[in-house]
């Protein structure tokens, strides 16, 4: 294949605290939803893998799982995988939020971005939350803490400046090569993609009733012999019994919920119909056990 003059390819990855954005503005970047989001902090588990191209270069991004204090050995892989991506990619991307108030996690993560010679742009998320003026003030206060190649401020929610992170990021990639065709957004299995959009759904429809605590099993996907439906089913895994009962729900309600949510968007992501069957499993502290968080796709030594 002929590439063309000066096309420009490379690896971007996004860090930043737990729910400050990061899985909603690749999504916004690349136009297309592949991470989940939910209010609920560490959400994302793995690092995702999405691809950006346009006549100018291919962005991959890695959205990776929050940088946060660990307290189970699914935070300690999450941790791990974030922190080593920093040295492995051609740029970075830090979201934070607009404040002057720079806490015990940010300075974590400023510790870390200190030991690394990558470019650093600094991503202000959430710009529509506070004023001009106060922005300004934000920038400069997290200026003077170190050397970022840019600050931009954007809205990952409205799309609002997401192009500008597009074109600074363009900056500083290497000419290169594109590492997949025009066509792809994300390396992620299927399976993965549409386990991953159920857990969204049992986070958000559950809201604060339910801790963090839940991983969704694929037990099969298969197409009808004709090619008109998938049949889908699906465990959802949660660590006490009482969540169980929250998580169906009275006479199966919230059940029957969470599988029509995720089933509309399933139908959109593989462009068929689809017969979703859930279930609801309990596996007491799943989280710190290694054997049940690979079994979940959490598997440390792959990354």
């Amino acid at each position: 294949m002929i590439e063309k003059k000066h096309f420009k390819s490379g690896f971007v990855t996004l860090i930043g605290r737990p729910n400050v954005g990061k899985s909603t503005l690749m999504n916004q970047l690349i136009g297309q939803k592949i991470a989940i989001t939910s209010n609920k902090p560490q959400t994302t588990r793995n690092r995702i893998q999405t691809v950006y191209t346009s006549e100018e270069g291919q962005i991959v991004f890695l959205d990776t799982p929050g940088i946060h204090k660990a307290k189970n050995k699914l935070g300690e892989y999450m941790v791990t995988v974030a922190e080593r991506t920093l040295n492995e990619v051609d740029v970075v991307l830090w979201l934070v939020e607009p404040s002057t108030f720079v806490g015990a996690g940010e300075q974590h993560i400023i510790e870390q971005l200190k030991k690394t010679k990558t470019p650093i742009l600094l991503i202000i998320n959430k710009m529509d939350m506070v004023k001009k003026e106060e922005l300004f003030e934000v920038m400069k206060v997290y200026g003077g803490l170190m050397d970022f190649a840019e600050i931009i401020p954007c809205c990952a929610f409205t799309g609002e400046n997401c192009k500008d992170v597009i074109a600074s990021i363009m900056k500083y990639l290497p000419e290169g090569p594109k590492f997949y065709d025009d066509d792809v957004v994300t390396d992620q299995p299927e399976r993965q993609i549409v386990a991953e959009l159920i857990r969204e759904k049992v986070l958000r429809l559950m809201d604060a009733e339910v801790p963090h605590g839940i991983a969704v099993s694929i037990e099969s996907m298969k197409m009808r012999r004709h090619g008109h439906i998938m049949d889908i089913h699906a465990t959802i895994v949660c660590e006490k019994d009482s969540h169980k009962g929250m998580i169906i729900g009275k006479q199966g309600r919230m059940l029957q919920q969470i599988g029509q949510n995720a089933r509309f968007e399933i139908e959109n992501l593989l462009d068929t119909k689809v017969n979703l069957q859930l279930w609801v499993k309990v596996k007491k502290d799943w989280r710190d056990s290694d054997f049940l968080i690979k079994n979940f796709g959490y598997d440390k030594n792959e990354y």
